[in-house]
């Protein structure tokens, strides 16, 4: 059939189908379960009434239990049970099996790398970008160039940047633009400046940054300036405070690998076997694709800010840097929390990326590949189920998180 005629018919059929199921179900409700006649009329009238709303509703509901509820139950059984076996229930021994392999765990850890550094970047760079795009002539301009990557899928981002990072032999001339660019350095002074010591410079300043989070997430713990808060807040600071320590002690040992790394100067370079630093050339991608996302919410809240409290920063003396991170930056905090999650959201789901840049391979495996590799190429469903209930409870907490704060700004 021809496509065109194949979504009309569906359409036709789709609608009419709705219209009658909402007309005949209340035809037979009100015609025969709750007729509007004899001495009860007043009192079917009221049930019928009763009855109506959850007519409406019953179609959504079903969907939602087909397509959501009935999933969530049928991969919690099929990580329960062992394929191999007929299908023979095994308690949580897929769980046992998935926990004692190194590939979980190296998931698990590249899973929480993205979790740090991608909605932090993407939301920065997001946050950034509308900050200095707000008020120029051609801010709409560089805007739409900064969202256009918006439009592309994953797969095709990947594409672009395998392209960026690749590698051809040493006496070919390089595609790669990455590639093409390191060929450049020679082990000079523009070597060392832009090899040795800009990278210690961000990754000092990085570290700084964090520990400053860190010291005002423990602040209220040794002042009596302020108050740590209820249970759940205390929990999250010490969460927080263990992250900053982590990260911390992280970047003090990457000044000294930047500082003690001998660079193979005027050699091509395999960008994405190189394990560790392959993870961050992977992020780049969902970071290029999700700056268009954060600055367009985070423009518009900026926007939304009211000129009175600027004004006033003004001419209170305030400069620049104060009202950006002062005035306007705490205004909108409940906004950036929502780009923030929504990328964290992505993040844990990530598959695209790498299944199209590495495959999982030279230690860039993500909890979503690994349950990929399970299920269709070792058809271990056990284990794949037992993953991907893995990621739902990573991704639960986050939604329940948004939804109470979305209850609590409408209240």
């Amino acid at each position: 059939m021809n496509p065109a005629l194949l979504g009309l018919v569906t359409i036709i059929v789709g609608v009419g189908g709705c219209l009658g199921y909402f007309y005949f179900s209340n035809l037979i409700l009100d015609k025969f379960i709750f007729p509007a006649k004899g001495p009860n009329a007043g009192v079917n009238i009221n049930r019928a009434n009763q009855v109506r709303p959850w007519l409406f509703l019953f179609p959504a509901i079903f969907a939602l239990g087909l397509y959501l509820a009935y999933p969530v139950f049928e991969t919690l059984r099929l990580s329960m049970t062992d394929r191999t076996q007929n299908d023979a229930f095994v308690g949580l021994a897929n769980y046992q099996q998935m926990f004692g392999e190194s590939k979980f765990w190296e998931a698990m850890r590249n899973n929480m790398l993205w979790l740090i550094v991608v909605p932090a970047a993407s939301t920065a760079f997001g946050l950034l970008v509308a900050q200095l795009t707000d008020r120029i002539s051609w801010g709409a301009a560089a805007k739409s160039l900064i969202f256009m990557p918006m439009a592309i899928s994953f797969v095709g981002a990947s594409v672009i940047f395998k392209l960026i990072y690749d590698t051809r032999p040493e006496d070919q001339n390089q595609i790669g633009v990455l590639n093409a660019i390191w060929l450049q350095f020679e082990g000079g002074a523009g070597s060392v400046i832009f090899l040795k010591v800009l990278p210690l410079i961000m990754v000092l300043a990085f570290g700084v940054i964090v520990a400053y989070v860190g010291y005002l997430l423990i602040k209220p713990f040794i002042t009596a300036d302020e108050k740590p808060g209820g249970l759940g807040i205390i929990a999250v600071r010490i969460i927080g405070i263990a992250v900053a320590a982590w990260l911390v002690i992280t970047s003090i040992g990457s000044l000294f690998g930047i500082v003690a790394t001998d660079l193979p100067y005027g050699e091509p370079q395999t960008w994405l076997t190189i394990p560790f630093y392959n993870n961050f050339f992977l992020m780049v991608v969902l970071i290029w694709i999700q700056t268009g996302f954060a600055m367009v919410i985070l423009s518009a809240a900026l926007r939304g800010i009211p000129e009175e409290t600027i004004e006033a920063a003004v001419i209170d003396g305030a400069n620049p840097f104060q009202i950006f991170f002062k005035i306007k930056v705490p205004q909108i905090m409940p906004t950036i929390v929502v780009v923030w999650t929504t990328i964290t959201l992505t993040v844990l789901k990530v598959f695209d990326i790498v299944f199209a840049m590495t495959n999982g391979q030279w230690e860039t495996q993500v909890l979503a590949n690994y349950m990929f590799d399970k299920l269709f190429r070792a058809n271990d469903w056990g284990v794949g189920s037992a993953s991907a209930i893995i990621i739902m409870l990573l991704v639960s907490p986050i939604l329940v998180w948004n939804v109470y704060n979305a209850r609590k700004e409408m209240r």
